[in-house]
């Protein structure tokens, strides 16, 4: 059969096109097309719906998540020895082949979407990435969410990593090697990234940060799964943390520059985002609460992510989470109105590190030292409370290494070792942040006032706290403030708070335990001032 010529529009490099991926006889690719392109079409091939203010409602159907257990590296002897294979399921150089060509096979008389951009806001260390999509809400997705190149840089554009998604495309356990009809394969050292059976949009961006995550350690350069702002006198700050700890808000601070809110980078020149953009958790967002996300909500272009329309008003209900918990909007940076326009800062002089605790035996701030900021890095702890997963009754103890396992290709040791090394040469303050439970556990005690912790932290970060008088704690080995000024000093000693004080030695003992018992599997990666920071049983039961 005679291959039948592609239709192709807009700005792309004449030289590298889509036949170098292997594509064949597709319909048309629409090149490097505008936001306002993207919508138009979306909206055309009925993906989504307009809101009132011209956001693009869209529904991501069976996947509202990452679907981490079907993501896979590829092994080869290139990486056997690099990559963290507890964490990453391997597959094949057969079966990713197959899959490859499977997935080129599957696009032939497609239309698709191609999206040239770069992650990495530093020119050093950032990657080339296309993205062909099926989709055209994944390329305006994808477009907000890495670094857009100037328009005229479009026609030299040579990737480094290519990634194809296709939503339609069926994977065959047996035939790819995989788990289900959905598969996110990535091959770092081809540059490849593979996502099939899935519409959740977030499988792209996440890949680009795995990528990352594997390259940049050998250049020296820290990656990190933390958002991060910078403050008029040039000193930055990095905010790790899981969902929910409040890392997006508190990052978010109106006198203080936005640097991104997710993803970073740390080399020798200072730090950078590797986005350019946010993908913000809508779910019961409001005006009051959260007014830049709001506000950005309601720009146009905006995609919102499976949140409910009303059907008259043309206004998402951002209380409804009958279609997922997990509703996003996903925007370019430059809609938050103090967004840093180069994506770039100097050094750190604080990282803080955020945990909900929900049981109630963590202070609100605490110092750490270079060794206990690793040890709390490598732990990433933070904790579930009753009622926000099914079978959850009481606290649970959580902990995602480096605050990002999921997204972790090289063993956690690899990372922690090298946060270590630039906390040292930096000079950097290290504070560990509960924004949980104080007075007692989740229904018994009290969130910790959002107040408070503003003040604490604002604190930590214009340097007041580091000559501020403190208390060695007899669990956990940190350094507390014993006081700060406009701070409820009745709070900084959790035990005090409590009114059954035997009750609090309990459940810091428990809690002790779990930190100890989770990072059993990195003591023979690290050295004794890092295992010494690990919580005091002895201490804890006395």
């Amino acid at each position: 059969m005679a291959s039948q010529q592609t239709s192709q529009t807009g700005l792309r490099n004449h030289d590298f096109g889509a036949e170098r991926f292997g594509f064949e006889d597709l319909a048309s690719i629409a090149w490097n097309e505008t936001a306002s392109e993207l919508m138009e079409r979306a909206v055309r091939r009925g993906e989504g719906a307009l809101t009132a203010h011209g956001a693009l409602c869209v529904a991501t159907g069976q996947h509202t998540g990452r679907s981490a257990s079907d993501k896979f590296v590829l092994r080869s002897p290139d990486n056997e020895d690099k990559v963290w294979w507890d964490n990453n399921k391997p597959l094949g150089q057969d079966a990713f082949d197959r899959l490859h060509a499977d997935m080129v096979d599957h696009a032939r008389g497609m239309d698709l979407c191609a999206q040239d951009l770069y992650g990495g806001a530093d020119p050093d260390h950032r990657i080339a990435v296309r993205v062909f999509t099926e989709y055209a809400w994944h390329a305006l997705f994808i477009r907000h969410m890495l670094i857009r190149p100037e328009r005229d840089a479009l026609s030299s554009f040579v990737p480094q990593m290519t990634i194809v998604d296709l939503p339609g495309f069926r994977a065959d356990p047996v035939r790819h090697g995989c788990r289900s009809e959905t598969v996110i394969a990535c091959d770092f050292e081809r540059g490849i990234v593979l996502i099939g059976g899935t519409s959740y949009a977030g499988e792209m961006k996440k890949s680009v940060f795995t990528a990352l995550n594997y390259a940049l350690p050998e250049k020296g350069v820290m990656p990190m799964h933390c958002s991060a702002n910078v403050a008029d006198d040039g000193r930055s700050a990095l905010f790790f943390g899981l969902s929910g700890t409040g890392k997006t808000t508190l990052s978010a601070d109106p006198v203080r520059t936005l640097i991104g809110d997710d993803e970073h980078g740390w080399g020798a020149d200072g730090i950078f985002n590797f986005e350019g953009g946010c993908y913000a958790k809508t779910i019961r967002l409001s005006r009051e609460a959260e007014p830049q996300i709001f506000a950005a909500t309601e720009r146009f272009a905006t995609v919102l992510e499976n949140v409910v329309l009303d059907s008259d008003t043309r206004l998402p209900d951002f209380d409804d989470g009958s279609l997922t918990e997990n509703a996003r909007a996903a925007y370019p940076i430059d809609a938050i109105a103090n967004a840093s326009t180069t994506g770039r800062a100097g050094h750190p002089a604080a990282v803080v590190m955020l945990t909900c605790d929900a049981f109630g035996v963590m202070p609100p701030i605490a110092r750490l030292d270079a060794s206990q900021a690793m040890y709390h890095f490598l732990s990433g702890y933070t904790a579930k409370v009753a009622g926000t997963e099914k079978g959850v009754t009481e606290p649970q103890a959580t902990f995602s290494t480096c605050f990002g396992a999921p997204f972790m290709p090289r063993h956690p040791s690899v990372y922690g070792n090298l946060l270590r090394r630039l906390i040292a040469e930096h000079g950097v303050q290290c504070w560990l942040v509960n924004t949980g439970w104080t007075g007692g556990a989740y229904g018994e005690g009290e969130r910790m006032p959002i107040a408070a912790t503003r003040a604490l932290l604002a604190a930590a970060l214009d340097g007041d706290l580091a000559s501020a008088p403190m208390r060695r704690d007899a669990v956990f080995g940190f350094d507390v403030p014993e006081a700060i000024a406009g701070v409820d000093p009745a709070i900084l000693d959790p035990r005090a708070t409590w009114s059954d004080t035997a009750a609090y030695d309990r459940q810091a003992a428990k809690l002790a335990r779990m930190f100890n018992d989770n990072f059993d599997q990195y003591v023979s990666h690290v050295d004794a001032p890092v295992r010494d920071a690990a919580p005091g049983l002895k201490a804890a039961a006395e």
